[in-house]
């Protein structure tokens, strides 16, 4: 189990490291970057979600099927 953590500590925050060496930035603000990235994203979507199924639901409560025109 070690030699696996290991391994994708050593050769996954490389990419972290590489990139902040190439923006001139340090390697801890690139990872926590990439951290508020991923609940962002994930938050979107989840807010993308509801607004959806909020619409929807609008939808089918105004637009109604009505079986003859007394209905009105």
């Amino acid at each position: 189990m070690y030699t696996i953590r290991h391994f994708f500590e050593r050769h996954g925050f490389y990419v972290c490291a590489r990139l902040a060496d190439r923006l001139g930035m340090r390697t801890k603000n690139v990872r926590i970057f990439f951290v508020y990235a991923t609940f962002a994203t994930a938050g979107i979507g989840f807010f993308l979600y509801l607004t959806l199924a909020f619409w929807l639901r609008l939808k089918d409560l105004i637009y109604t099927k009505r079986t003859s025109v007394f209905d009105i």
